[in-house]
């Protein structure tokens, strides 16, 4: 890695589904001590027991960012760090990874990895999040399933066949309830995973209402590939595709 470059882990899921822990426990155990960590972590998101442990890491600097439609903040000093890049969980995740490619080029930063965190207990209690989820796991490489207290075997077992049935390519990794996460550098290993290609190295896309003066050329193969489905907005500007509003969905405090 050139200097001045970064690797960035970019983590999407719900509030309280143990984002921050597994961060903690990456970087614990996945960075050599000399290695600088920067935490990204949104204001919105709540206060959370990891966030001791994070800040107590001498190797570790966490920072607070705000979500202002439709960019991602820049971020000065990245200086090579691995970054963590956490998600607001309640801003749509799709806005958050349109921007998250612009926002790459513009810091001469590398996407490493997309990290899905399941919060299997709201996943079981609201089905109408599937869909959700559905997206974020379109754009993951790991997908971390976590608070699997008192949940039946067999929703488990149908929620990631649902996805092995459709040949998703990403790891699932059944947190513990307490303990260290295995095999560390195995998820935080840069080699891409996810469904989505949005994110590809030298991919070019097709511009969506772009026409040519001859028949023909629509024809032939132009080596471009199509859209990110999940990106695609009507003339309305609402998404082709449109999400649950997760904050409808998640337990009234």
């Amino acid at each position: 890695m050139s200097s001045g470059s970064s690797l960035v882990y970019f983590i999407l899921g719900t509030p309280g589904s143990g984002r921050r822990a597994i961060v903690r426990d990456l970087i614990e155990n996945g960075l050599a001590p000399e290695e600088k960590a920067l935490v990204l972590l949104a204001e919105s998101e709540a206060a959370d027991p990891a966030d001791a442990k994070l800040a107590a890491r001498a190797n570790t600097e966490v920072r607070r960012w705000t979500w202002t439609e439709p960019v991602l903040p820049p971020v000065e000093g990245l200086d090579g760090a691995t970054v963590f890049f956490i998600a607001d969980s309640l801003v749509s995740p799709m806005d958050q990874l349109e921007a998250l490619k612009p926002w790459l080029e513009e810091h001469g930063s590398t996407l490493a990895r997309i990290f899905c965190v399941v919060d299997c207990q709201l996943a079981e209690k609201q089905p109408v999040l599937r869909q959700w989820l559905d997206a974020c796991i379109h754009f993951a490489d790991v997908v971390f399933l976590t608070r699997r207290e008192g949940l039946a075997n067999k929703w488990l077992s149908d929620f990631i066949g649902h996805f092995k049935d459709q040949h998703f390519p990403c790891h699932f990794v059944q947190v513990k309830t307490k303990g260290e996460l295995t095999t560390p550098l195995v998820w935080l290993d840069p080699t891409a995973r996810r469904v989505s290609q949005y994110f590809d190295e030298g991919e070019s896309y097709e511009i969506e209402g772009l026409e040519t003066d001859d028949e023909e050329d629509d024809e032939e193969d132009t080596g471009l590939l199509p859209p990110e489905p999940y990106f695609v907005r009507l003339t309305s500007g609402r998404r082709d595709k449109e999400l649950p509003d997760i904050r409808d969905y998640l337990p009234k405090k």
